[in-house]
């Protein structure tokens, strides 16, 4: 039987020492402890909430989904586009951590085009989040074997309400790391040898947009806020 890959939460935990970074030093400037904690908190690994081969009910891809754009030397995994707006990046970045072609696409790239995507401030940067999006080598390997492969349609993406509070009741607070919090929603695709399938998706993203400067992905939080 196929194993079919959600990156969607697979394997999502955060290191202590990142896990600590994130909540005290990006989100906190930016939302009420308890909302931080309840964001970006948490070792448990997220299972699979997507169907399986066998359970699936489509053999067709929904309308609206393609494949994103190939980047060189990371196989189908997208190079990170120049957008400077939050809100924007984010739905980019969702639909690239959505979308891979392991026909094309080795683990290796998969990852190395996935950490082009973040950036560079290391204080900042939580590669454990996005990197525990991704199955490990062997599991990738079997995907392989069948062809597995999935593409996104982002429908929505907002700022979640505790965080625009928060922005709201103080407005400098987000001139120190110049970090988002932007909450995605869409579907995605899912494809191999023998069916395929399709099912929602949500994803809540730290983005970093400083000024005069293209955003960059800084962390995905283990559950998702709307």
């Amino acid at each position: 039987m196929p194993t079919r890959l959600s990156l969607a939460g697979y394997g999502a935990s955060w290191s202590t020492k990142r896990r600590v970074t994130v909540v005290t030093v990006t989100v906190v400037v930016l939302l009420a402890i308890a909302t931080a904690v309840a964001w970006f908190t948490g070792r448990n690994n997220h299972p699979n909430t997507g169907p399986s081969p066998s359970a699936s009910h489509s053999t067709s891809p929904a309308p609206g989904a393609s494949a994103p754009a190939p980047g060189p030397g990371s196989g189908s995994v997208p190079r990170p586009p120049q957008i400077s707006e939050p809100v924007a990046y984010a739905k980019a970045a969702a639909a690239m951590l959505w979308s891979y072609d392991t026909r094309a696409t080795s683990h290796d790239q998969q990852l190395a085009g996935m950490q082009a995507w973040m950036t560079k401030e290391a204080k900042y940067a939580d590669w454990a989040s996005a990197s525990g999006q991704v199955p490990d080598p062997l599991l990738w390997s079997r995907m392989a074997d069948q062809d597995q492969h999935a593409a996104a349609t982002v429908t929505e993406a907002h700022f979640p309400t505790a965080f625009k509070q928060a922005l709201a009741d103080d407005p400098p607070a987000i001139t120190q790391a110049y970090v988002y919090v932007v909450t995605v929603n869409g579907k995605q695709t899912i494809a191999w040898k023998k069916g395929g399938g399709a099912e929602d998706r949500a994803l809540t993203l730290a983005v970093q947009c400083r000024p005069q400067h293209d955003c960059t992905l800084a962390a995905i939080a283990p559950t998702v806020t709307q």
